[in-house]
């Protein structure tokens, strides 16, 4: 499985030089221009269509997957999720596609899951409902749908800095490989090599130096794989807890929950929309301090990069113990309980500054 990894990674890593090396040719489109909008933080034009690396390096790494293994299904599984990278991609480009219509894309990708490769939920650690997903399949096929399409908006919410999404999803993936190896299904833990691969190769460009952005269509494509390889990995071995997942992907799935009821109930305002008061913005804000106030372009590129890192321990938090408890479903809803506290705790803590000076990096 390694040399599926290597390959991936290879295609995505030229791709994505190539990408920024003559972006001067296609930056007119291509290029995140916007430096001032509440949610940006690059100071020069970036090439924001790093999804399309990371889809070449996942291609590749999957048509040499089923190549290996004699299976067609990951490619089919890659044909799901085109209307959901596609629409993201198209954003990316041309900066029209709104939340809702790349939502309904994830809808769609989600759908074709259901159909092309039987990527359904049908148990979810709760026996009455349980019940109800194995009987009625219309009632299983509206959940996945739900489910799928929620990771995957989770994971562009919280695409905001150099490296965030990138590296939470690498800890996913291997974590999820992991729980392949433990189940024996090897073809799904080469998937998740193929998306690791391709990932480290777009990220040697994305992190620290933000030379390129995943763009939409990345963090769609991305969220949309670690929905679907999670769908598939508890449907098709039964001793794997659909908690096991859920707590994998708590950080973005909360992060998404929290601005919803924030934006709604605590602000009295729309559910849609750009703000700056998601967790990493505030940790960008007032937990790292590193030569604030410098307007050097270098400065500005390394306080944001300097962000992640938080978040990548945050999500450590989840990603470990789901690891470790994997089939114990009791134990991984504790430990969702105790993330979501953990957040809740921790974001008031910032809100009202009083977080403890060890956590805030200062310089300059």
């Amino acid at each position: 499985m390694l040399q599926i990894l290597l390959i991936a990674m290879l295609v995505s890593f030229l791709a994505s030089f190539f990408l920024i090396k003559y972006s001067h040719l296609h930056s007119n489109f291509t290029a995140d221009s916007d430096i001032i909008g509440v949610q940006k933080f690059h100071v020069v034009p970036v090439p924001r269509i790093g999804g399309v690396p990371i889809m070449l390096g996942l291609l590749v790494g999957c048509a040499l997957s089923g190549y290996l293994n004699t299976s067609i299904w990951v490619l089919l599984l890659l044909l799901s999720a085109l209307p959901a990278f596609g629409f993201g991609l198209l954003e990316d480009v041309t900066k029209k596609i709104g939340p809702l219509e790349r939502l309904l894309a994830t809808f769609v990708s989600a759908m074709l899951g259901c159909f092309l490769i039987q990527a359904m939920l049908i148990r979810l650690g709760v026996p009455a409902i349980d019940h109800m997903l194995a009987h009625y399949w219309w009632l299983s096929l509206l959940v996945t749908i739900v489910a799928v399409s929620g990771v995957a908006h989770a994971f562009n919410i919280i695409d905001g800095y150099n490296g965030l999404s990138g590296m939470v999803s690498v800890f996913i993936f291997a974590a999820i490989a992991y729980v392949c190896i433990k189940v024996h299904d090897i073809v799904l833990m080469s998937v998740c090599m193929a998306m690791i691969g391709a990932i480290l190769g777009f990220l040697f460009w994305n992190f620290p130096r933000g030379l390129i952005f995943a763009g939409d269509g990345g963090a769609y494509l991305i969220g949309f794989m670690i929905a679907e390889i999670s769908v598939l990995l508890v449907s098709r071995n039964a001793e794997v807890s659909p908690w096991f997942p859920l707590l994998c992907v708590i950080y973005p799935v909360f992060e998404t929950l929290f601005s919803i009821y924030r934006r709604k109930f605590l602000q009295g305002r729309g559910v849609v929309g750009a703000d700056a008061l998601h967790l990493h913005q505030m940790i960008y804000r007032r937990l790292v301090r590193w030569m604030v106030g410098s307007h050097e372009t270098r400065h500005l590129i390394q306080r944001n990069s300097l962000t992640s890192p938080y978040l990548w321990l945050l999500c450590s938090f989840s990603v470990l113990p789901a690891m470790l408890f994997w089939n114990r479903t009791w134990v991984l809803l504790v430990f969702v309980m105790l993330f979501v506290l953990g957040y809740l705790y921790l974001y008031r803590l910032i809100v009202r500054f009083r977080t403890p000076h060890w956590l805030t990096l200062r310089k300059g």
